[in-house]
């Protein structure tokens, strides 16, 4: 079950320059995340230097925006724009980044998000400029 949005009310991210790239990845439907080229090392969120190394030399990727449920919490009181319950979830992506968003497309109980699931990227429009990615378990392809 995916919360109930109300678009006029849930609170939308202020794109800056350094989250620039990340927002027109997500318009148009990819997930982006950087890499440093001194030391290799992929990270999340955006910022215009590596947190392992401090260089300056960093690149802008996409990846697969599959993962698994690293951890999550279910908010029973609401928030504007969201209808409870909904998850908060740190998701562990592939390529070895974290990243805070909601798991949609599935009851928000215990028995429903279970820890180390298989997760994938779903994009939803929130207006011209933002575009939030949420994570929805991966279908094991079998009928219901």
């Amino acid at each position: 079950m995916t919360p109930t949005v109300d678009r006029t009310k849930r609170p939308l991210p202020r794109p800056t320059p350094e989250t620039q790239h990340f927002w027109e990845g997500t318009r148009n439907g990819q997930l982006l995340i950087q890499r440093c080229n001194a030391c290799h090392d992929p990270y999340f969120p955006p910022r215009p230097f590596c947190p392992a190394c401090s260089s300056h030399d960093v690149a802008v990727e996409e990846v697969s925006g599959r993962g698994t449920l690293y951890s999550y919490l279910i908010n029973h009181t609401g928030h504007p724009g969201i209808a409870s319950p909904y998850s908060i979830a740190v998701v562990q992506l592939d390529e070895g980044v974290r990243m805070m968003s909601n798991i949609v497309n599935c009851d928000q109980t215990p028995e429903a998000l279970v820890i180390d699931m298989s997760v994938e990227v779903v994009f939803e429009v929130f207006s011209d400029e933002i575009t939030l990615p949420f994570f929805q378990p991966v279908s094991d392809g079998t009928a219901s």
